[in-house]
């Protein structure tokens, strides 16, 4: 017996780095990517391309739509959204964040 609720999504993982040292974060070049913030609360979100994203204030767990599991993350971690993933973040403490976009990943 197969049980295959939400192939498409199934395989698309939020990846979280804790802490990376700031060599890490100089290679990827960070401080020079743009700056999101938003207040406590629930927002639906969709990435249409991959984005990687630094937390420099705030707390976040990202429930994969379809599903009752979440990632928890927050400041000081390194995160990785792949391109098609939908999901909610419950912001429990406001986030600012540094981000890049990577419409042509193919992974």
């Amino acid at each position: 017996m197969e049980f295959k609720p939400n192939t498409q999504e199934e395989n698309l993982i939020i990846l979280v780095e804790r802490n990376p040292p700031e060599s890490r974060l100089s290679e990827l070049g960070i401080k020079s990517w743009p700056k999101w913030g938003c207040p406590t609360g629930k927002f639906p979100l969709k990435f249409d391309a991959e984005e990687t994203c630094y937390l420099l204030k705030g707390k976040v767990k990202a429930y994969t739509k379809g599903s009752s599991e979440f990632v928890e993350f927050g400041a000081g971690d390194l995160v990785v959204f792949p391109k098609g993933l939908s999901c909610t973040w419950d912001v429990l403490v406001p986030v600012d964040k540094h981000y890049k976009f990577d419409s042509s990943s193919s992974s």
